[in-house]
């Protein structure tokens, strides 16, 4: 078997979906921009063959990295870069290499939100109103349906960059003045705590592993903001929430593929629809699912890449905490202390690449609890200000 990985040196964590591959007796070839002289040794032992591209963004060096790997291994079987940025990327060169997997034309409703939007009202998921607007005009139709605040966000975005939230009429007006020229969603504010259904399926659509996580506050405000955060899984999904987000991957025929889709908790046990992603959470939130139920989720992805798809026997044993910090606050307890006081459940004190610090902090501690009191005692510990 034949597997592309876009990238496979970044983020670091993610080597370890090729790792698994390569013992499984998968041929791992990668493509990235960086020489290989540069790889670490674990990048390097994970892959059968590398080939370095001038830049990733240039889809004519991909096509020629594609068509040497075919020349010189055979027929490619799956192309994975397990990233939200490369998506539309990864569906163009399975669709001219005849690869299985997304295509381009599923990218309307899995990258694009208006199209997450009709997904989830055709099976009856609950969603903020909203549409694409394209002048002021439509924008103020909207805002006489929602009232204020109203979000703005790239209807084919990434994270919450370039996303906006609005407040009144001199706000409107300078967004629609200066917005960045793309499609752009327009949506009712839902005010709500964030909570995720996490997961990976099997080559048929059965989901083999989920789990849920819950946010401090929303990443965009964390980025707009430039404020740190903090998000855990928990041990026992709600029922209402479970059944939305199986409802959603059912809807989204997300198959061998991890999904990450976020909602709004509006109401004792009422969910809201925000989006679906159809790669696994971002962040180190993969080590989290090991941390918080000790199994290996690049491994079981592995299994499901080669066929294999045995069932998981797995148990929520903890609450997994990611809890970051930013270099520009003044935190009352130093490392020190936070080691002090919660060594025996740190986990990892992770320093956060440059591109992610925004959303991830500057750096950040990894942590497991049984008890989810115990878990916001500790990150309300390490982000004291």
């Amino acid at each position: 078997m034949n597997l592309v990985y876009l990238c496979p040196q970044f983020p670091p964590n993610y080597i370890a979906f090729c790792s698994r591959l390569k013992a499984l007796g998968v041929n791992v070839l990668g493509i990235g921009d960086e020489p290989r002289g540069s790889l670490s040794q674990e990048v390097h032992e994970s892959l059968t063959a590398y080939y370095m591209v001038d830049n990733l963004h240039n889809y004519d060096s991909l096509l020629k990295a594609c068509g040497y790997f075919t020349h010189r291994h055979g027929r490619i079987d799956r192309l994975e870069s397990h990233n939200e940025y490369w998506l539309s990327t990864d569906a163009r060169l399975r669709q001219d290499f005849n690869i299985e997997g997304l295509k381009p034309v599923d990218m309307q409703i899995v990258r694009r939100k208006s199209g997450m939007k009709e997904v989830f009202r055709s099976v009856g998921i609950k969603v903020a109103p909203g549409k694409v607007v394209a002048n002021l005009a439509e924008a103020e139709e909207l805002i006489r349906e929602t009232g204020y605040p109203v979000v703005a966000k790239p209807d084919d975005g990434v994270g919450a960059l370039d996303t906006f939230k609005i407040h009144d009429d001199k706000e409107l007006l300078a967004f629609i003045q200066h917005k960045p020229d793309h499609d752009y969603i327009m949506e009712g504010f839902v005010k709500g705590t964030i909570f995720s259904f996490d997961g990976l399926t099997d080559r048929d659509g059965n989901i083999l592993f989920c789990t849920s996580h819950t946010y401090s506050q929303g990443i965009m405000e964390v980025v707009n903001n430039a404020d740190h955060v903090y998000y855990y899984s928990l041990r026992d999904i709600p029922a209402e929430l479970e059944e939305a987000g199986r409802k959603a991957v059912s809807a989204f025929n997300v198959r061998e593929r991890f999904f990450h889709i976020e909602f709004f908790k509006t109401g004792p046990r009422e969910y809201v629809a925000l989006e679906v992603n159809m790669r696994p959470p971002g962040g180190y939130t993969t080590d989290m699912f090991n941390y918080a139920s000790d199994i290996d989720i690049y491994g079981l992805w592995a299994d499901v890449m080669t066929g294999r798809n045995p069932p998981l026997e797995y148990e929520r044993k903890y609450h997994c905490c990611y809890a970051s910090r930013k270099n520009r606050f003044n935190y009352v307890h130093s490392h020190e202390d936070i080691m002090d006081r919660y060594g025996s459940k740190i986990l990892a004190v992770q320093s956060v690449p440059g591109v992610f610090s925004t959303a991830l902090g500057d750096v950040g501690y990894m942590f497991r609890t049984e008890n989810e009191q115990d878990t916001l005692d500790a990150a309300r510990y390490i982000q004291e200000l």
